[in-house]
């Protein structure tokens, strides 16, 4: 299967990538013997300095809640009241894409989901990423350096405009590439087992 990719699309502040990580985790392990796996961003919101309106937050915590519920995952509320939320992530999309050159984007990726999700820390933030980058052992000053240099920026403005071409419909998505042929699979965010067999048949 070396020509077979299965393409895993997220955004690292992404509420329902998180939701997913569990399953997702478990599909990955048991995919590997079949696929060749990667990470590809898919970028929610650009850079933004302005703070986030209030019906954006209470929107986002509502996701939160329903997430929770659904996936029984868990989030640290704290969040909305220790930092000045924006709606930006592609920030933490950079942090992501150069970490992907030092190997560790799957590492920078749950960092940034714990940071945010559990410990109440804004990955919208630069000095946050640049600890996280750090604490994964990617150098400060190199990692600070390239966050908002113009060719990470248009390695990630790249990299979305490419992933928006294949039929996504948000984040987590899943697309394999095999024989030539792109198709969309649909996510069982609880069993992964379903989707892994939904996987097999087209490989089969």
């Amino acid at each position: 299967m070396q020509n077979t990719t299965l393409y895993y699309i997220y955004d690292p502040m992404c509420s329902w990538c998180w939701g997913y990580r569990k399953t997702w985790l478990m599909l990955e392990q048991a995919l590997k013997p079949f696929v060749t796996v990667k990470y590809r961003l898919g970028g929610l919101a650009p850079d933004c300095h302005q703070p986030m309106s209030q019906q954006m937050k209470s929107h986002l915590q509502q996701t939160w809640r329903t997430i929770s519920k659904q996936l029984n995952v868990d989030f640290n509320f704290d969040f909305w009241l220790k930092c000045h939320p924006r709606r930006s992530t592609y920030p933490a999309c950079r942090a992501a894409l150069i970490a992907r050159k030092f190997d560790k984007e799957a590492q920078m990726y749950f960092a940034i989901q714990q940071a945010y999700y559990l410990n109440a820390q804004n990955p919208s933030d630069d000095e946050t990423l640049i600890s996280l980058a750090h604490d994964i052992g990617i150098p400060s000053d190199e990692f600070a350096t390239l966050l908002n240099s113009p060719q990470i920026q248009d390695e990630l403005l790249t990299e979305i405009e490419r992933v928006h071409q294949w039929p996504i419909t948000g984040f987590p998505s899943l697309i394999l590439m095999h024989e030539g042929h792109v198709t969309a699979i649909k996510i069982n965010y609880k069993q992964w087992q379903d989707t892994f067999s939904r996987i097999k048949q087209l490989l089969d």
